[in-house]
């Protein structure tokens, strides 16, 4: 009967465990239906703040300062 001649670390043997789990996934961002801004699917819209057509986050309007122009 074969029998290993020495003993497989716990390192090798976790490089051979993992090589399935190691994997990188694309991600499929979606449109927003309000604004039509990208975002990921699941999570409400950066942009508007709205999911599934409900106003989830109160998104401040950032507005520009234009510089005076006496100074």
């Amino acid at each position: 009967m074969a029998v290993p001649k020495k003993r497989v670390s716990v390192s090798r043997r976790g490089l051979r465990h993992a090589g399935q789990h190691h994997k990188l996934y694309r991600k499929h961002p979606m449109t927003c239906s309000n604004c039509g801004a990208t975002t990921m699917p699941h999570t409400a819209c950066s942009s508007c703040g709205q999911y599934k057509g409900k106003a989830i986050i109160d998104v401040k309007v950032v507005e520009e300062v234009q510089a005076n122009a006496d100074a």
